[in-house]
């Protein structure tokens, strides 16, 4: 948010107080002023990070104490330290606000062995009433307005001791006028009868409205697919195979259904830059015919908020309509409060989007709210309703209604990423220094990876998942915990996933630097800035400004089930803190990577901030080889431009010789060396469309494997051991495009929530431009993978019937029948 141009705080106030909506002359004067909106750009995140940074690395704790919590699924929120006005505005109410502790043990040991959400519902003491029905009495009734402030009030005060002035700059301007927002809600959100929050938390306990309150949920632990998707690939390849025809244009009748390579598409994270041009490199495929033959889809940030809108009633499965949508929607700010609040506030758009925070501030005990929560709200007021703001799809609100357009087979299976930051403190406690320990613990950080399907709530590290449909609810060892009525809570709606999706401000202090690095060594007097941010990047990696958004912890209580390798953290929290998968890799790889899911060809579209510097395919190479995945292109993505201080250091220490005749040994072996790289080195740098394959080839020696080079000729592809093949689009500036550069065009910094059509349409020409680079290349690249998969089954069958024909042989079989059955003598007989 750095980015736009900031009016001031009491202009925004009075226009909340007020409550009137904005003119066009207004809007234009408040956010459209070109000149305010580059200079933020260009110098206000250089500042953002100059301020945290010297707050940071002038402080003269110890780094453990800038940071987070080490534990960050903890009850507390930094709300209460960021919106002080908002806090000591409302009055602390000793009433309980939610449901008591839910009962350990409801469901019949029995039913242990029935289908998840198949059982039969635990005895309720309410469901819904009816007319002339009295409602049993639960106590008093306090708002979910009291509900959420109280809370708020009553968390903790973070870890972090970042000075308030640091504070200042890492929150984004919008959150500072949120108080005044807030407010507006107050009316809506009273349990008063007839309040908007008195009918959604009614409807939240009708199990006809929401039907999976009264389905019994457990946790599955294996690494295999659930049924569910193992459906779905049955399906979905009948329309691949058919699509696959169209697109290679070969007869139908003539593909064997093995033949079919199964293709993944993922988009990358960066904000409405990522979702614009996402949405434009898969209309283009689509237009070539390519999208229809992708079995998976996958995203982070920006990309998840494409796979939502694509399956909702907005796009309507259309990427063209999708940009339409986008055009209509994106030319206000997110957080221009006349518009949330009016959309937040009436009817009928108010009932959808406030459901999810209503139901978790009166369903969950001690529930954490904040920025993340707030900002998903805008995100849905801004993405999911549609031109004019007269009506919402209410099946829009929850990701597992998208089954609706998977089931069939007709539509790839969206996957949803994000993740949660490990810091294993507890695991060092039997360390006596606890200075020491801590350390130790920051060495040994990690961000586990979490994904969302229409079918499931997975995590790889856990093999262990949740019903899509059951995110939202409590567990304890496994098994639902059901509230005091018998009843479970409604699945967690999407405005709430879109937030945490789309989290890059819950960043480490290392990852915001990331973002904006190349504007920062731009700028004069920077440079040493700079140097002294990337010595100190170790500590600032663990520093999160921003608490991350909290969901009830499935795990819990679970420490005999899963892994021996799962942190003790995980089986004990009652919450676990999920924020944007771009933390870790900006690409969604390593969920297509899954056993099971046999992807031939990833086809990743990269809008990152800068693809050169991240270099996320890269990444993915410790992922591999961890994991044991074979087939992956080691070595994919950027070359790398310079040689590094160690690897220049060890050359140094090669060169060394004590004698003349070794010294003239070494020259002519450093000139042999030479030669050989100029004839095996990589290009220096990447084109529009970029292609490696991996190796199934089994290794018979502990060194590493050799990194795979760009395909430069089709029978690359098609070679026996081939593995998976990478066809890699970057976003980069295109001269067929004038005046679009993503390195350097202002609005398509990750912060900016505003795009104009004319930049939507410049982003979706330079995507397009792109991706026709490539179009007939990746053609190729399709048909040689099909051509290797058929000839392996060809192979593999007439090995096959090889066989069979050994064996009937040895078996005196000939025809058919036994050498010698059904002989009755001669002819003469």
């Amino acid at each position: 948010m750095a980015g736009l141009r900031r009016p001031r705080p009491a202009q925004l106030r009075q226009l909340c107080a007020s409550g009137s909506r904005r003119t066009a002359s207004s809007r234009s004067k408040t956010f459209h002023g070109h000149n305010a909106t580059r200079l933020g750009l260009l110098y206000g995140p250089p500042c953002l990070l100059a301020a945290v940074t010297a707050g940071v690395l002038a402080s003269p704790s110890a780094p453990h104490t800038i940071s987070r919590p080490i534990l960050l699924d903890s009850s507390g929120s930094a709300w209460s330290r960021l919106t002080p006005s908002l806090v000591q505005s409302e009055q602390r109410r000793d009433a309980s606000t939610s449901a008591k502790e839910a009962e350990d043990k409801v469901n019949d040991p029995k039913s242990s062995n029935t289908k998840s959400g198949q059982q039969d519902p635990p005895p309720q003491s309410r469901i819904v009433k009816d007319e002339g029905e009295e409602e049993i009495d639960t106590g008093p009734q306090e708002s979910a307005w009291q509900t959420i402030t109280s809370k708020f009030a009553s968390a903790g005060k973070s870890v972090s001791s970042l000075p308030d002035t640091i504070v200042d700059y890492v929150i984004p301007d919008w959150v500072r006028v949120l108080p005044g927002f807030v407010t507006k809600l107050q009316n809506e959100l009273s349990m008063s009868p007839g309040s908007l929050a008195e009918e959604i938390w009614h409807e939240a306990n009708d199990p006809e409205i929401n039907p999976e309150i009264i389905w019994d949920a457990s946790v599955r632990v294996s690494s295999e697919l659930c049924e569910e998707e193992k459906k779905f690939l049955g399906k979905r390849a009948l329309f691949t195979k058919r699509a696959l025809a169209r697109y290679l244009d070969i007869p139908e009748d003539k593909i064997h259904p093995d033949d079919v390579p199964i293709i993944a598409m993922c988009g990358s994270g960066g904000g409405l830059r990522a979702l614009v041009a996402g949405t434009s490199s898969y209309l283009s495929a689509y237009e070539q015919g390519l999208f229809d033959c992708v079995t998976y889809t996958a995203g982070v940030s920006g990309s998840c908020w494409l796979q939502t809108l694509y399956y909702s009633s907005v796009a309507e499965r259309s990427h063209a309509r999708l940009i339409r949508h986008l055009k209509n929607r994106l030319g206000v700010h997110i957080a221009f409060p006349p518009d949330a609040l009016e959309l937040l506030a009436s009817a009928p758009t108010s009932k959808y989007l406030l459901s999810g925070i209503v139901e978790k501030a009166k369903g969950v005990p001690n529930a954490d709210f904040g920025i993340v929560d707030i900002y998903g709200l805008l995100l849905g007021a801004r993405l999911l309703v549609p031109k004019g703001e007269l009506s919402v799809d209410e099946n829009d609100f929850k990701i597992s209604n998208q089954r609706r357009y998977t089931d069939d087979g007709s539509h790839p299976l969206p996957i949803y990423t994000a993740v949660r930051h490990e810091i294993p403190l507890a695991e060092q406690s039997d360390m006596k220094d606890p200075v020491a320990a801590e350390a130790k613990a920051r060495r040994e950080a990690w961000f586990q990876w979490f994904e969302f399907t229409p079918y499931e709530f997975w995590c790889e590290e856990l093999d262990a998942g949740i019903p899509t449909w059951a995110v939202g609810r409590k567990f304890d060892n496994g098994r639902t915990v059901w509230r005091d009525n018998g009843l479970a809570l409604p699945e967690i709606r999407t405005p709430l996933l879109l937030g945490v999706w789309g989290s890059a401000f819950c960043a480490t202090l290392s990852h915001y630097y990331k973002e904006i690095r190349p504007a920062i060594k731009s700028l004069t007097g920077f440079s040493g800035l700079d140097g002294m941010i990337s010595e100190r990047d170790d500590d600032l990696i663990k520093v999160h400004p921003i608490d991350p958004a909290a969901f009830p912890n499935f795990a819990k209580g679970m420490r005999n089930y899963l892994p021996q390798t799962c942190p003790e953290s995980m089986v004990q929290a009652e919450n676990l803190q999920l924020m944007d998968a771009g933390m870790s890799n900006n690409l969604p790889i390593y969920p297509l990577l899954r056993p099971g899911r046999n992807v031939d060809i990833l086809i990743a579209f990269d809008a990152s901030a800068d693809v050169k510097t991240d270099n996320w395919l890269k990444v993915a190479d410790g992922y591999a080889r961890q994991r044991g995945i074979k087939g992956w292109p080691v070595g994919a993505g950027w070359p790398p431009l310079d040689e590094t201080m160690d690897e220049l250091q060890q050359d140094l220490d090669k060169a060394q010789a004590t004698t003349e005749e070794q010294a003239k040994r070494k020259m002519q072996e450093a000139k042999e060396e030479d030669a050989e790289r100029k004839k095996t080195s990589r290009r220096a740098d990447l084109s529009y469309c970029n292609i490696w394959v991996g190796s199934t080839e089994e290794r018979t020696s502990e060194d590493e494997p050799p990194e795979s080079k760009l395909v430069e000729e089709d029978w690359e592809l098609m070679q026996p051991n081939a593995g998976i093949t990478v066809v890699y689009f970057p976003f980069l500036a295109n001269p067929k495009v004038k005046g679009v550069d993503p390195k350097t065009s202002d609005f398509m910094s990750t912060w900016n929530f505003i795009y104009s059509p004319d930049q939507i349409d410049s982003v979706v020409s330079l995507a397009r431009t792109n991706f026709q680079a490539g179009a007939e290349r990746t053609k190729r690249t399709v048909r040689a993978v099909y051509e290797r998969k058929k000839k392996l089954r060809e192979e593999r069958e007439e090995e096959e019937k090889e066989q069979r024909r050994r064996w009937n042989m040895r078996q005196g079989r000939a025809g058919g029948r036994r050498v010698g059955e059904s002989d009755h003598g001669d002819h003469f007989s």
